[in-house]
């Protein structure tokens, strides 16, 4: 019989409490224990999740033999060390989005989870809804034909709870349109279609001098327009259309947050009335990322699989982010 895994989750941010719920809920895992550096919301944290193990310093957390997965939940910037430690420990790591915050953190990170051959994944726990699989099948199935042009949007009012360090709207809420483009256009055209794209763009900096809203055109090689555009200190609006050369797919449903209810998208033709379509699901994204890890990790897998990014789909996707960062005229 297979060992039951055990995950050791750095950080107690609001984005750990909502894992330690999915794993608490998927029940094929134990949540075994957690670090932190400011004790009273440690202590809060664990009492609440029933944690007996618990640690004020991360590399310990990390070094601790009992534990199997690393979930980091940290903010932007310090992923990639904490990607490196846990790969040179030898643990499976789900590292919360954005993989880093430039290309050369995140090529050492990758770099050091291929050396020791460790499980990775990135948390879009999005992709591993079923929802994300219906949109792939959409795409795949021809029905609205060639991808002509995406159209994302997400905005949220978030700027007063993230750090700055962690760089802003682009690696907070960017990286969800951008993902989800990069998924369509990957399944419409390949990889190769991320080897040449120009990208034009145009925002403003928020108070801590990082960018907190960009509008972003992105143009392919075989002239496909993606736009895409983010704002981290107004609404809370998620919106994303692909128009195809026979008809569009629509979500109507917010993608990024999908629950176990309420999974809407509709598909229409140009000659013909739109299709709503419900896609049911068991829970939300995060207790399917659970669930598609725990059953990764017991198949010897290094990496979930598509519509789930792999490491290589992680890397173009923070490619992109980078590109539209470094794009982003600000006045």
């Amino acid at each position: 019989m297979e060992k039951t895994l055990n995950w050791g989750i750095l950080g107690t941010s609001f984005i750990s409490g909502v894992m330690a719920d999915a794993i608490v809920e998927e029940g094929n895992t134990t949540l075994y224990s957690v670090a932190g550096r400011s004790q009273a919301p440690l202590a809060a944290f664990a009492e609440k999740y029933g944690i007996t193990h618990i640690y004020n310093d991360y590399d310990a957390l990390i070094n601790d033999d009992n534990v199997d997965i690393i979930y980091i939940a940290l903010p932007n910037h310090l992923h990639h060390d904490f990607i490196i430690k846990a790969a040179n420990a030898g643990k499976a790591i789900l590292c919360e989005k954005s993989l880093s915050v430039d290309m050369a953190k995140t090529d050492e990170a990758l770099a050091a989870v291929a050396k020791n051959n460790v499980f990775f994944a990135e948390g879009l726990m999005y992709l591993t809804h079923p929802l994300a699989k219906r949109i792939s099948d959409v795409i795949n199935s021809d029905v609205i034909g060639d991808i002509r042009s995406i159209n994302g949007q997400y905005c949220a009012s978030i700027a007063q709870f993230v750090n700055p360090e962690s760089k802003g709207a682009l690696y907070n809420l960017g990286c969800y349109p951008a993902s989800l483009a990069h998924l369509i256009m990957q399944q419409a055209f390949g990889d190769t279609i991320f080897d040449n794209y120009t990208v034009t763009a145009s925002g403003r900096r928020g108070e801590d001098g990082n960018i907190c809203e960009s509008a972003a055109t992105i143009q392919f090689a075989n002239g496909t327009l993606c736009q895409l555009h983010t704002a981290e200190d107004y609404g809370l609006h998620a919106e994303f259309t692909v128009l195809g050369s026979k008809g569009s797919l629509q979500l109507i449903s917010n993608p990024w947050l999908p629950e176990a209810e309420g999974n809407q998208l509709v598909i229409t033709t140009y000659e013909q009335q739109g299709e709503t379509i419900t896609v049911p699901a068991q829970g939300n994204g995060f207790l399917y990322q659970v669930r598609l890890i725990r059953e990764a990790l017991e198949k010897k897998q290094s990496s979930l699989q598509r519509p789930a990014a792999t490491p290589k789909d992680s890397r173009q996707i923070m490619k992109l982010l980078t590109d539209w960062e470094n794009a982003t005229k600000t006045q």
